[in-house]
């Protein structure tokens, strides 16, 4: 399981760069959907998002789910690439896999990769 230390995570498995300001899907998350068909970023440049709420839908030859927003900001970039090439982010979640970026996130509550790491296995168990 691929979880960079540099990230910070949310207990339902998105990730989001303070650095950046990127969010996305963990590799946890797109390891468990499996191969990824389709997906739906739900917000626009210029939209105001809040932790937790939906920002994606990622459907699975196995399951659909949504992604929820790992901090709250402005919306600045939504990665468009995403609907024509889904399963970047069964390939590569952390790069070219990015949902959105925003600016002004805050990342107080979230997980570093140690506790999120042991977040997951506790959960395969």
């Amino acid at each position: 399981m691929n979880i960079p230390t540099n990230l910070k995570y949310t207990k339902t498995d998105e990730w989001f760069d303070p650095l950046s300001g990127k969010m996305g899907l963990s590799d946890y998350a797109q390891s468990q959907l499996s191969d990824i068909v389709f997906v739906e970023i739900l917000v626009e440049v210029g939209d105001a998002i809040e932790a937790g709420k939906a920002i994606a839908s990622v459907e699975s030859v196995k399951a659909a789910a949504e992604a929820y927003a790992s901090a709250s900001g402005k919306v600045t970039a939504v990665n468009e690439g995403l609907a024509n090439t889904p399963e970047i982010l069964n390939k590569d979640p952390y790069g070219k896999g990015w949902m959105v970026q925003i600016e002004g996130g805050d990342a107080f509550d979230l997980m570093d990769a140690a506790a999120y790491q042991k977040y997951c296995e506790e959960r395969a168990h």
